[in-house]
């Protein structure tokens, strides 16, 4: 995007060069004539055009419509004259046009052909600047593998003009395609670089497009306090400086941060003064990326229809312009969308395209021939550092004959000395590099390696739990069976039994459901229907439930106030609430207490907790309770068993909804278990 800042600077200082020439006399007799009054005089088809496109220029932010019908205008002058330069002038303009408006393949056409005539005429700056404007065109279509090619080249040739300004904003985008490709670290580096860059020229609009950048990178990192630091001082320095072309942009992006924050209101609000200057400039282009930005909003809402209305809306525009980016996203979205509304069957084929347009879009290939470039790149850098020492060297020769012998000798064998520490240097990064490409992938192995290696105890666990608690109450119930079926139980003694096998099969049922609902978990299966739930009800519910079951006469309060509600899914947090009092009930002694309270936790969320005065937990199993691969467990007050598995379901459930578990426990004293939940909207 600093392109267009660039580009827009490139015009205005060839317009007025060639209207010192050729307005001078036009408009020195009548200054406060407007350039549309001009246009009524009789002025020389060079004249004409070049009023044509200043008209285009001002108009471009203000009057979109105009701005076209202007440079059309230019375009036809410059055509019928079949002037290169004039060419040039208005193939600029127009790309700079669809550029604003989002239309990136009309862009691309019109810097194509500005590119071929900067090559025709051998002019290596212009050649330098088209390079850069067809790699933005490249990187908003999605193209990275082909914007970070020109990107590259660009940079190549400001390198050898020594244009530290075109080599600023060449390193500068290389770091957008890194950001998109997810390599962070290189990506700031290219960032930082860039910065310096402009810095020492001089550049400031240069350096608000890096604090825009930054902000951008960190979103995408979820490091969402930095990114906002960024981002504000970026919206400032923008407005400051006038760039309308970046803030649109920047307020997008902070609509973003709003948005992962869960402040809707102001994500709605950032979106929508995107959204004006987005119609203002007939940018359909960015008006689709803002709807596509709402509609995530709405579905977080649960408002599925709005959000289909506009991702559909965006999807059309994307397919237009042919943004591949924008289009994975839209079919994303409605498989989303799709799914929460039950339709399965159409969120598959949303999911397909998505998932096809994806590996399209970010193939093994593409990155293959990003690397390559890279490698290529630092290749050629070597190269042509060596190539301009070589012919320093040259030069220094043709002075040094007339120099002393022995000076003569000594300067040969310190440049040469030079050149041979400089390739050793350059060497010694590009091994570094590689090696931290490899380093990188070896963390990724280990880090796989990891996760496999932790499955695999969470299936160990479920096998142990299954083959030991499950198999012996069945096997217990088998035998009493067999010894009633044969006779050889009395009355008395099959009635003793009969308790103790209602205490197992009690069990039995709770391991099962927790087991049931611990494997949809590990499968990612089990969806979340939040909803308002009545806290003070469901607490009661739950209550009168275990209180039902053959316990140890425990006294149950609920001191839950009336009218406290939450915003979850009531089954999770069935579940949560049910593990808890059972948990309290089972290590509390005959005859004790159990308390059940809710206060405010801070204004988005209130805080349930269920706290009993039992055995309290001692300190080596505090560090065991919610350990996803121990399952830690052990009897109750009245020998009851666990399964291990109810604080473990109670932490994944209650941060499923978006918030944390904790407990207090003194061993003698008992122990206080507390969870947060979130507030219903309306009370927020």
């Amino acid at each position: 995007m600093a392109l267009l800042i660039v580009r827009k600077k490139i015009h205005t200082i060839v317009l007025t060069l060639l209207c010192f020439f050729c307005f001078t006399q036009s408009f020195c007799q009548n200054n406060t004539d407007s350039l549309e009054n001009t246009l009524q005089n009789k002025l020389s088809d060079s004249v004409r055009l070049i009023t044509f496109i200043k008209l285009s220029e001002q108009k471009q932010y203000t009057d979109f419509v105009n701005a076209i019908l202007y440079a059309d205008k230019a375009f036809a002058i410059a055509e019928g004259k079949n002037w290169p330069w004039a060419k040039r002038l208005v193939y600029g303009q127009l790309a700079f046009l669809a550029t604003i408006s989002g239309d990136f393949s009309t862009a691309m056409k019109y810097d194509n052909l500005n590119h071929q005539m900067n090559l025709d005429a051998l002019d290596s700056a212009a050649i330098a600047q088209t390079l850069n404007f067809l790699g933005n065109d490249y990187y908003e279509l999605g193209k990275y593998d082909e914007a970070y090619y020109h990107f590259t080249q660009s940079y190549r040739m400001a390198r050898a003009l020594d244009d530290q300004k075109k080599m600023a904003i060449a390193i500068f985008n290389i770091g957008l395609v890194l950001t998109e490709l997810g390599q962070y670290e290189m990506a700031l580096n290219h960032y930082n670089f860039s910065r310096d860059i402009s810095e020492k020229v001089g550049d400031l609009d240069g350096l608000v497009f890096v604090l825009e950048a930054t902000g951008e990178l960190y979103l995408k990192r979820n490091e969402y306090k930095k990114s906002e630091e960024y981002l504000v001082a970026a919206l400032k320095a923008v407005r400051e400086r006038n760039l309308t072309i970046l803030e649109p942009k920047t307020l997008k992006a902070l609509a973003r941060v709003k948005f992962k924050q869960l402040e809707y209101e102001k994500a709605f609000a950032y979106y929508d003064t995107a959204l004006v200057q987005h119609k203002k400039a007939k940018n359909e282009f960015g008006v689709a990326k803002a709807n596509l930005g709402k509609s995530e909003i709405y579905i977080e809402q649960q408002k599925f229809d709005e959000a289909q209305t506009l991702i559909e809306a965006s999807l059309i525009t994307a397919k237009k312009v042919n943004a591949e980016k924008m289009t994975i996203d839209c079919y994303k979205q409605l498989a989303t969308v799709a799914e929460k509304m039950g339709d399965q069957e159409i969120s598959l084929e949303y999911y397909k395209n998505y998932q096809q347009l994806e590996d399209s879009l970010f193939s093994t290939k593409m990155l293959e021939k990003i690397f390559q470039d890279q490698l290529r790149t630092q290749a050629e850098v070597k190269d042509t550092e060596i190539a301009t020492l070589s012919k320093a060297k040259s030069e220094q020769e043709s002075i040094m004959k007339r120099q002393e012998l022995l000076r003569n000798v000594l300067i040969v064998v310190m440049v040469l000395f030079g050149i041979l520490l400089l390739t050793m240097y350059r060497s010694r990064i590009r091994r570094i590099k590689i090696n931290n490409m490899l380093l990188e992938h070896q963390n990724e192995m280990r880090k796989r390696s990891q996760e496999l290696q932790q499955l695999n105890e969470v299936k160990d666990k479920f096998l142990s739990i299954v083959s030991h608690d499950l198999r012996s109450p069945i096997n217990s119930l088998t035998a009493i069976l067999d010894l009633a079926d044969k006779k050889n139980l009395s009355v008395d003694e099959f009635n003793q039994l009969n308790v103790e096998v209602r205490k197992r099969l009690n069990h039995v049922s709770r391991l099962i459901n927790n087991l049931l609902d611990w494997a949809l978990l590990q499968m990612d299966n089990m969806k979340i229907q939040q909803v308002k739930i009545d806290l003070a009800n469901m607490v009661d519910e739950n209550l009168k439930l275990l209180e039902a079951m053959p316990a140890k006469k425990i006294q149950c309060l609920n001191l839950v106030p009336s009218n406290t509600f939450g915003w979850a899914d009531p089954n999770m947090i069935n579940l949560v609430l049910r593990n808890l009092i059972f948990n309290g009930m089972k290590f509390s002694e005959t005859g004790g207490t159990l308390e059940v309270s809710c206060k405010d936790h801070d204004p988005k969320f209130v805080a349930v907790a269920v706290k009993d005065y039992g055995v309290g937990i001692s300190r080596e199993a505090q560090k065991l309770l919610f350990a996803k691969t121990e399952g830690y467990t052990t009897r109750g007050t009245a020998n009851e068993k666990g399964t291990g598995l109810g604080l473990i379901l109670c932490k994944e459930f209650v941060e499923k909804n978006g918030g944390i578990i904790w407990f207090e426990s003194e061993e003698g004293k008992g122990s206080t278990f507390c969870f947060t939940i979130q507030k219903p909207v309306e009370q927020v």
